[in-house]
């Protein structure tokens, strides 16, 4: 891709996302305030942020990579199923990740 195709892609690409936001303004308040679309909103979050994850732990390019991650968030999703905090989530998988990759395992 040419330097002036991305960034015609990139600028089309804020367009869009400024005319969504826009878009999101202008909407009457009362076709948000139904139970259904924030129930919607709350699953679609929940999703995304799901999907990421996922993306983020098993991905490398374009393929599939089994690393100290996976092994780092089964350690994060048990810290959270026993209620830790938020930060102690945190230190536990990266502590896990960091064990793992030093000893060579990952």
């Amino acid at each position: 891709m040419s330097d002036a195709a991305l960034w015609a892609t990139v600028i089309a690409a804020s367009l869009v996302c400024l005319g969504l936001k826009l878009a999101g303004h202008l909407i009457p308040e009362h076709w948000l305030a139904s139970d259904r679309v924030a129930r919607t909103a709350a699953l679609v979050t929940a999703s995304l942020l799901a999907a990421l994850v996922a993306v983020q732990t098993v991905g490398d390019g374009q393929g599939l990579t089994l690393d100290a991650r996976l092994p780092a968030l089964g350690v994060a999703a048990v810290a959270l199923a026993l209620r830790a905090s938020f930060l102690v989530v945190v230190i536990l998988a990266a502590a896990t990740a960091a064990g793992l990759r030093a000893l060579g395992l990952a």
